[in-house]
């Protein structure tokens, strides 16, 4: 059986068909699924195997990144179960920011929000690829080198957080930046909670799928190194 998998939808997301397509091209069954639908009740999340967030500017990033779709999301009926569950949770970019902002990273579902992901350092919208150090070793993680390219596309990626909560969460980080394009504290580019099923990572792999995507001329990957981490996903489902 296919692994079934839900990429959320929303107004402004634009990553949507790209995630899709990151997930059928290693075998999973997938679903594009409103946010309106899931809060109506016209689709469950205990249908899915997989729950992924997408890139782009949900709500326009009206107030701030993820804000309005984060106060959604945080509603869902049958999240905490899902997540309870050790069903993979994947947000990348737009989906990372609704990750924090709804309480779901670092902690469980219906937490309060104690990291953010705010403006660039930079004060400008970062679009280029960058080197991320892989330091968690666990679901979304198996299978890579110490250190992979991703591409990087945001204006508001820079992680934050008190001192004392950075070190509660450091066991939590999963990918660091080695050449920091957002200014993030502690170049931090991806987190997990605690249990490991969920993961938020500013990088897009869903934009790394083939060794041809790769910038490089002279010499490309060896590996598709962003799609072994959607692969991950389906893996542990399966």
């Amino acid at each position: 059986m296919k692994a079934r998998v839900l990429v959320l939808r929303a107004a402004g997301i634009n990553g949507d068909l790209e995630l899709e397509a990151a997930f059928q091209w290693v075998g999973a069954q997938t679903e594009r699924v409103h946010i309106n639908a899931l809060s109506r009740g016209d689709k469950k999340l205990n249908e899915f195997d997989v729950l992924a967030l997408p890139g782009g500017f949900s709500y326009g990033d009206h107030i701030a990144g993820g804000r309005v779709l984060a106060n959604e999301v945080r509603k869902l009926r049958g999240l905490k179960e899902f997540v309870s569950q050790g069903k993979p949770v994947l947000g990348i970019c737009n989906g990372f920011q609704v990750l924090v902002k709804s309480g779901l990273l670092p902690g469980n579902p219906g937490d309060p929000q104690t990291v953010s992901l705010t403006f660039n350092a930079s004060g400008r919208f970062e679009c280029r690829w960058t080197k991320v150090k892989v330091e968690g070793k666990g679901l979304f993680t198996k299978g890579l080198p110490d250190v992979i390219d991703l591409p990087v596309a945001h204006g508001e990626g820079r992680f934050v957080a008190p001192d004392k909560v950075l070190d509660s969460i450091d066991s939590q980080v999963v990918f660091r930046y080695v050449d920091n394009p957002s200014g993030a504290m502690r170049d931090i580019a991806g987190l997990s909670n605690r249990k490991g099923n969920v993961l938020g990572l500013m990088p897009h792999p869903e934009r790394f799928l083939t060794a041809l995507h790769h910038p490089t001329r002279k010499k490309v990957p060896d590996r598709e190194l962003g799609l072994q981490i959607i692969k991950n996903c389906v893996d542990h489902v399966k």
